[in-house]
C-alpha cells in the first residue's frame, strides 16, 4: 500500500511571493516549446535542461542522453518526459542519488525540478518516505506529475530557480548550482576508502617548505634544454641559408 505524502507547513520563500514587476536580465531565461523553436532554439533548450537538472559541474560528455535529445527534437516527447528521463538516466542516478543520503538527493531533487527549496526539513522527511517506499522512480514521477510542477512549468517549459531576485532585496538567494555534489558523509566514506590521505588532509599548503628536485636533476635539465635551443638554432640557420641558396640541403 503506498503510503500518503506527509503533510508539512509551506515557509515564506521568494518563489511565494507574487511579483508584478517588468522582467528584466536579473530575471531567469524561461526556455519553452511553445513558440516551435528552431533548430538552434532546440539546442539551447536542451542545454538549459542539462545545466538545470546536472548543474555546470556535471556538464560533461558523458552525461548525455542521445536518444532523449532525438526524440525532443522530433518532437516526440515534451519537455517534461526530456526532464523525466535525465533525472532517470543512469548518468544522473551515479552522480547524485549514489553519492547522497535520502535527505539530501530530495532536497537536490526539489531544487532541480520544481525550482525552489525544500518547506524545512519535515518536506524532506515527507518526500524521502517516498523515496523511499516508491524508488526514485516513483519518486519524480510524483514531482513531476503534481500540481506544483504543472502549474508553474506544464509539460512545455524548462524548470528554473524561481524568483531567485526580487526588486526590494539587496541580495538574492543563492543559485542552487552552488550546492556541492556530495556531502560530508560521503567524503569521510571516501576518506576511509584511502582516497584522501593524511598528509594531504593535514598539509599546511601556506606554510610548508617549497620542493625542490636534486641538483643532479636541474643540472641535467639545463643540460638538455641549452643542447635543444642550439640544435633548433642550427637547423633554423641551414633552412636560411638554403633558401638563399648558399648551401645546398
Amino acid at each position: 500500500m503506498t503510503i500518503p505524502l506527509l503533510s508539512y507547513s509551506p515557509m515564506t520563500q521568494n518563489q511565494r511571493v507574487a511579483g508584478y514587476e517588468v522582467l528584466g536580465e536579473e530575471q531567469p531565461m524561461v526556455q519553452t516549446t511553445n513558440n516551435l523553436p528552431s533548430s538552434s532554439e532546440i539546442e539551447e533548450i536542451i542545454w538549459a535542461a542539462y545545466r538545470q537538472i546536472f548543474n555546470e559541474q556535471q556538464l560533461l560528455a558523458y552525461n548525455r542522453q542521445t536518444a532523449l535529445e532525438s526524440q525532443l527534437r522530433a518532437g516526440q516527447i515534451t519537455i517534461r518526459d526530456f526532464i523525466r528521463g535525465l533525472v532517470l538516466s543512469p548518468n544522473f542516478r551515479e552522480r547524485n542519488y549514489e553519492p547522497s543520503n535520502n535527505y539530501r538527493f530530495v532536497q537536490m531533487c526539489l531544487q532541480r525540478v520544481l525550482g525552489r527549496d525544500t518547506y524545512g526539513e519535515k518536506e524532506k522527511l515527507a518526500w524521502s518516505i517516498v523515496l523511499a517506499t516508491e524508488g526514485i522512480k516513483g519518486f519524480i514521477d510524483t514531482l513531476l506529475d503534481s500540481q506544483e510542477y504543472l502549474a508553474n512549468f506544464g509539460d512545455d517549459i524548462v524548470p528554473y530557480q524561481r524568483r531567485r531576485i526580487l526588486p526590494q532585496s539587496i541580495q538574492g538567494e543563492l543559485p542552487f548550482a552552488r550546492m556541492p555534489r556530495y556531502g560530508a558523509d560521503y567524503r569521510s566514506k571516501l576518506e576511509e576508502l584511502g582516497y584522501f590521505s593524511n598528509q594531504t588532509k593535514n598539509y599546511d599548503w601556506m606554510n610548508s617548505t617549497p620542493y625542490y628536485p636534486p641538483q643532479a636533476v636541474l643540472l641535467a635539465g639545463k643540460i638538455i634544454t641549452i643542447a635543444g635551443a642550439g640544435f633548433l638554432a642550427i637547423i633554423t640557420f641551414s633552412v636560411a641559408l638554403a633558401a638563399w641558396g648558399i648551401i645546398s640541403l
